[in-house]
């Protein structure tokens, strides 16, 4: 069964669960628009998350997901409102699911983790989920070690279950290509920071757009917690302080409420703006209707007009 059977869902594209970002303004209207939006809960309360669930549902009557960070305290309330509300798809992260599977199975809801390696796609195929989200080094924010392009086909090659490819990924030809490495889908992030109903500061997404193949910066990687943003004064200064063995409390001091700034607050100088590396491929702030239809369109030409001969 494919993706889109299995979810009923118009295109296997999935939207990126970016923490205090994948409100409900934007799943709502990436789901309308066929794909899978999704509703990031993390640092949300189990009222606040259910309050983002109705209001979603006010503006689309399509299947939509709510991405779980595993390492939240208040895990057992989320899963609760979760079931209750009965959200038809959720995906996960940080972590295994193992301990909320049964009740997630229990209410009928497909489990979908994000993962950034071979063993772990293996695990979560033994633990019986619905599909992996395959992410490449190149996404924005917390990201693994192999970059897409390698990452994908050693997945689908070792698992049985439908790879969802992530990572680099922002019009049709990327759609195409993760096709053609065995994906049945992909998610993207980056591009719809630059959508109109993306509830984000006007600067941040002016960012985006602005960004070329360069702009990405690593944060976080001698301590194994990296992330990926758009570089600026503050990734520069962490960088260095790193670089210089500074402890990972000073360093954390630098990122407290460093999202918060770039998302509310359009501070591009000492927020962290979160973009994967394709941030170059983004040239205007669109609708999400229109950046889906227009990928999937043009990954159907790239697909039926290849003319490449070995």
């Amino acid at each position: 069964m494919s993706i889109t059977e299995l979810l009923n869902i118009k295109y296997p594209i999935f939207q990126g669960a970016m923490a205090q970002i994948s409100h409900y303004q934007l799943a709502a209207a990436v789901s309308e628009a066929g794909g899978l939006g999704i509703i990031a809960s993390g640092g949300m309360t189990g009222e606040q998350l259910r309050e983002e669930i109705r209001e979603l549902r006010k503006l689309t009557d399509k299947p939509f997901a709510v991405n779980v960070m595993l390492m939240m305290k208040n895990i057992k309330e989320i899963v609760t409102v979760i079931i209750e509300e009965k959200v038809p798809v959720v995906t996960t992260g940080a972590g295994t699911p193992k301990f909320i599977m049964p009740y997630l199975k229990d209410a009928g809801i497909k489990v979908i983790p994000v993962i950034a390696s071979v063993k772990h796609a293996q695990k979560m195929q033994e633990l019986g989920v619905d599909a992996v989200i395959a992410e490449g080094s190149e996404a924005g924010g917390h990201i693994g070690e192999t970059n897409t392009m390698a990452l994908i086909p050693q997945i689908v090659d070792s698992v049985d279950i439908p790879v969802i490819a992530a990572g680099g990924v922002a019009d049709g030809r990327g759609l195409a290509a993760a096709f053609v490495l065995g994906a049945q889908g992909v998610q993207m992030g980056t591009i719809f920071l630059a959508s109109e109903e993306c509830p984000i500061a006007a600067a941040y997404k002016d960012a985006i757009v602005a960004a070329n193949d360069t702009a990405t910066a690593v944060t976080g990687r001698i301590a194994g917690a990296p992330v990926r943003c758009i570089r600026n004064e503050m990734t520069d200064h962490y960088i260095e302080l790193e670089n210089k063995g500074t402890n990972r409390n000073e360093l954390e001091e630098i990122t407290i409420g460093s999202l918060s700034k770039a998302v509310y607050e359009g501070d591009t100088v000492h927020g962290s703006m979160m973009s994967g590396q394709i941030a170059g491929l983004v040239k205007k702030i669109r609708p999400c209707k229109e950046i889906l239809d227009t990928i999937v369109a043009d990954a159907q030409k790239v697909l039926q007009n290849t003319e490449i001969k070995l």
